[in-house]
């Protein structure tokens, strides 16, 4: 039986958190936050958290067979929202992070690519301005 969700029956607000395994969580941890600033999860309750921007977010199911993560045994992506791209890129660069900045420009935005140093794909979006 499918159940579409209404606002009586609830619907998740957000994402709250992505966990996923790691060689070395600490170093990830550490990579993400310097690179990215993702700040990594308190270490007690009186800390505040990361807290990320509210906008879009696209949750979609790759099928199986996509080569869209790059290495075939890569089974997820994240996919960060930039105010700019070429800064954040370049702040990256100058890190001596690899970056592939995609030369289309999306009705949606502009896109680049990059793996975490356990080789996890990220993509950085920066979403197309609007007129209000």
């Amino acid at each position: 039986m499918h159940t579409v969700w209404s606002e009586r029956n609830g619907k998740v607000t957000g994402i709250g958190g992505l966990f996923f395994r790691a060689h070395d969580p600490d170093a990830l941890s550490r990579w993400y936050s310097d690179h990215l600033g993702v700040l990594p999860v308190p270490s007690d309750y009186r800390e505040q958290p990361w807290q990320q921007e509210a906008g879009p977010c696209a949750f979609a199911p790759f099928p199986q067979t996509t080569t869209h993560f790059g290495n075939d045994a890569n089974v997820w992506m994240l996919n960060f929202r930039v105010r700019n791209l070429d800064a954040m890129v370049n702040q990256l660069r100058d890190a001596g992070v690899a970056v592939e900045v995609n030369s289309e420009e999306y009705p949606n935005g502009r896109f680049a690519r990059l793996s975490d140093p356990e080789g996890n794909p990220i993509k950085l979006w920066e979403p197309a301005q609007r007129d209000p």
